[in-house]
């Protein structure tokens, strides 16, 4: 039987979205199904860095953390309006590492992977205008990058479909079947497909997939660890970002966030149960809060949360005891025993998506002979042709006067080019849903990133949500009733 597809990739998260981009760049039949939005999960619920990881050095993950920092260079070219150079400050905490130590793991940071556009690690003096406790005399600074994460996700959807890859939201996997020459799949509203190959990138359901879904013994072991961030009004002035390093061995970021927030965490828990409910604990909150009050003059309380967000890491279980120590790095196991193949993604972190999605494709290369090419690690992803980011937002501003200067850098950040396919035939007439969103913008994201809920608008497609209220939101979801 003749395969409608062939890959059907099962997720819409970051390996998901970031497999079909460049499977469909090769040529190949692709379609994507997603239960919920896409990035409604794990991919939007994470520190936002795009990073080598700086602590995987304590547990000798050097090929992991040289490959995250390859890869942070080659994203931060292709992606260049949502990521961003961001400089840290590592206090030093005598009790915990020496300044030799640290000094060490910064040099090796510095130099393990390719880097040409960040600057270099330094030892530093703080100063007394410095935010953190006056005991904190000695610093050390050295560059990672902030990326918004779900959006990331959305623009390897868009670069997938835009070459030809067929994605479905709000569209679950039921079950299927291999025959021996492909799959025989079925997903919501009773579609029935064929697939030559059957990639699992759901996340922490990657397990249940291939239990309940395909009725297959799960072949690698799933440990699933909850990481959970609060977001509190702006903390310091200044665009400088915190590493704290606490007793228990994790280390905490304190992050710009929006303009007027700062963005705090992560935690790690064992997590068991239904990754969809998912939710931060009065425990996790104090614990936060408790470790940035070790650092910070200011006062952090748990009523100054104003926002929060939990999620579920997928790792692979390598029987490390402690949460954290777990390896943050993927494995791809392929299993072909039943005729069709099977690829099922086991961990991994949102730096290294685009090294997954080569090396997933690499596995598959045998049972596709015709397939392209590896091509993703020059191409810009959509909207991300810009050299000079300032020099972007003031030329857009020239361009489009009538748009208040703040808005049109929210656009130049979020959208890239792509801004003036938002912008086309648009004016100062245009009407205002609530507060920093227009008709146009949120037509866009329905017709061109698969937006359809409030929430898919407010906090995955862009962070208004933070400064809305229950009436904006309701105004929202009236006007979605009528344009959807």
């Amino acid at each position: 039987m003749d395969a409608d597809y062939d890959l059907l990739i099962i997720g819409g998260g970051i390996n998901g979205t970031g497999i079909a981009r460049d499977a469909a760049g090769r040529g190949l039949k692709v379609i994507l199904v997603e239960m919920d939005d896409l990035a409604s999960a794990t991919s939007s619920r994470s520190t936002k860095l795009i990073h080598g990881g700086l602590r995987y050095l304590e547990y000798y993950e050097f090929l992991l953390v040289r490959k995250a920092l390859n890869e942070r260079e080659i994203l931060l070219r292709a992606a260049p309006h949502i990521i961003h150079p961001m400089k840290f400050i590592l206090p030093h905490e005598k009790h915990l590492r020496p300044k030799w130590l640290i000094r060490l793991g910064l040099f090796l940071y510095d130099h393990m992977g390719m880097r040409k556009t960040l600057g270099g690690s330094k030892q530093i003096k703080l100063k007394k205008d410095s935010p953190l406790l006056d005991r904190f005399t000695d610093a050390f600074t050295y560059y990672d990058c902030w990326v918004d994460d779900a959006r990331l996700v959305v623009l390897n959807a868009l670069d997938a479909k835009d070459h030809g890859a067929e994605i479905l939201t709000r569209t679950k996997f039921i079950s299927a079947q291999n025959n021996g020459d492909c799959w025989q799949a079925e997903i919501s509203g009773k579609r029935k497909i064929a697939a030559k190959v059957i990639i699992n990138a759901a996340g922490p359901w990657v397990s249940d997939i291939i239990n309940d879904g395909l009725s297959l013994p799960a072949h690698n072991r799933l440990r699933l660890v909850k990481g959970s961030h609060i977001i509190i009004p702006k903390l310091y002035d200044g665009q400088d970002s915190y590493i704290l390093q606490n007793k228990d061995n994790r280390i905490i970021f304190a992050i710009p966030y929006e303009q007027d927030f700062t963005l705090i965490g992560t935690t790690d828990v064992p997590f068991t149960g239904d990754p969809a409910t998912v939710t931060i604990s009065k425990q996790e909150i104090d614990y936060l809060c408790h470790h940035i009050n070790a650092y910070f003059k200011e006062t952090l309380s748990a009523d100054d949360v104003v926002s929060h967000y939990a999620g579920v890491r997928p790792l692979y279980d390598d029987a490390t005891q402690e949460a954290s120590a777990v390896t943050r790095d993927f494995v791809l196991a392929l299993r072909e025993d039943a005729g069709a193949p099977l690829l099922s993604v086991f961990g991994g972190k949102i730096t290294t998506f685009r090294h997954l999605a080569e090396e997933a494709l690499k596995r598959l290369e045998e049972f596709f002979p015709q397939m392209a090419e590896h091509w993703t690690e020059h191409a810009a992803l959509p909207g991300g042709d810009i050299r000079d980011m300032k020099e972007y937002i003031r030329t857009k501003q020239e361009d489009y006067p009538w748009l208040d200067k703040k808005l049109c850098a929210r656009y130049a950040h979020h959208y890239g080019t792509r801004m003036d396919e938002m912008l086309k035939g648009r004016g100062p007439d245009a009407k205002l849903i609530g507060p920093g969103l227009y008709d146009y913008e949120a037509r866009f994201l329905i017709t061109r990133e698969w937006a359809i809920t409030a929430d898919d608008i407010l906090w995955r497609r862009t962070k208004l949500g933070l400064t809305w209220s229950d009436e904006n939101v309701a105004q929202l979801e009236e006007w979605l009733m009528h344009h959807i």
